[in-house]
């Protein structure tokens, strides 16, 4: 009962916000121009500043960072093939097995993933989590490309060179890249700078939250089929098992673990709406996965996170 009970405070705070961004929206305190703005200011300034923050007072010596990415890119390559494989039979047309395939694999850790953390391990999680964040945007940004161009057969919209462009000015690639230097020679910042750093970190996670509860759309959803469901199962359930359980065999426990957990088992990112209505994809299947996911994740992390923490492994 006491895990349960963990659970729920940890879980459920989360998503309380994402309601209230809905219900915001719905009385027209905040509008999709507000979304917007707020998100551009999430991701291009706090959430930057945030993992800066983090990841320059990580103690390297103390943590195997490097040993989770690479698992993680290896977990994350098996499911975009595991959702591929099972989009193939299932779906015909190229623009909804596009959509289908990332709804399938790209999670929403930047903001549902790290807000839960935080609620699991506290502040002190950010710096291990904001290392992982930092390296999985690029593998999901190249696998969305793929995703999202090959089922249709625009191989020659895949531009190798510009992928690794935007890959290289991601601003949170940047905030790492920027931050290990301070982490290695631990060089301190000034009260000044960090103060101010700490001033924008706080913003990202209920500002963020807020948005993703101002995009939801239930009307878009209606227009969604069977296919939603499915890719939302895999997202949600499948998936996330599948790559816990990788990672307890490989003998990751305690926080490492439940980063993992959480990073498998986020609901899809608003990314891969975003992404799905500027090239032209079935963006009203994304709008259906992206509403399910996030939904459903309210039940399906809960329920891993309390079999985790009575197994003691978490």
């Amino acid at each position: 009962m006491d895990n349960l009970i963990l659970t729920a405070n940890i879980v459920t705070p989360v998503f309380i916000i994402v309601a209230v961004g809905y219900v915001l929206k719905k009385f027209g305190l905040i509008n999709d121009n507000f979304i917007n703005l707020s998100s551009k200011i999430v991701f291009s300034v706090s959430l930057p500043v945030l993992i800066f923050m983090e990841v320059s007072s990580i103690n390297f010596t103390s943590v195997r960072g490097f040993e989770i990415i690479l698992f993680v890119y290896a977990v994350t390559i098996v499911s975009f093939g595991l959702s591929w494989l099972v989009a193939s039979p299932l779906i015909k047309e190229g623009k909804d097995k596009g959509v289908f395939i990332q709804g399938s694999f790209r999670g929403n850790f930047a903001i549902i993933g790290l807000a839960i953390l935080i609620n699991l391990y506290g502040t002190e999680i950010l710096g291990k989590a904001s290392l992982v964040l930092a390296f999985t945007i690029p593998i999901y940004n190249i696998l969305a490309i793929v995703a999202l161009t090959v089922p249709v057969r625009k191989e020659k919209q895949l531009d190798l060179t510009r992928t690794v462009f935007e890959i290289l000015k991601n601003p949170l690639f940047l905030a790492v890249i920027f931050a290990l230097p301070f982490s290695y020679f631990k060089i301190e910042i000034p009260f000044i700078l960090r103060k101010t750093g700490e001033y924008l970190s706080a913003l990202t996670l209920p500002l963020a939250l807020i948005g993703i509860g101002g995009f939801l759309s239930f009307t878009e959803a209606k227009k969604g089929s069977g296919i939603a469901l499915i890719s939302s199962f895999l997202k949600l359930v499948l998936l996330p098992g599948l790559g816990t359980y990788a990672a307890y065999l490989l003998g990751f426990r305690d926080e490492e673990l439940g980063v993992l957990f959480i990073l498998f088992a986020s609901p899809t990112a608003i990314a891969s709406f975003i992404m799905a209505e500027a090239m032209g994809m079935n963006s009203k299947l994304a709008g259906s996965i992206l509403l399910i996911t996030t939904l459903g994740s309210v039940f399906t992390i809960s329920t891993g996170l309390f079999i985790l923490k009575e197994m003691r492994l978490i």
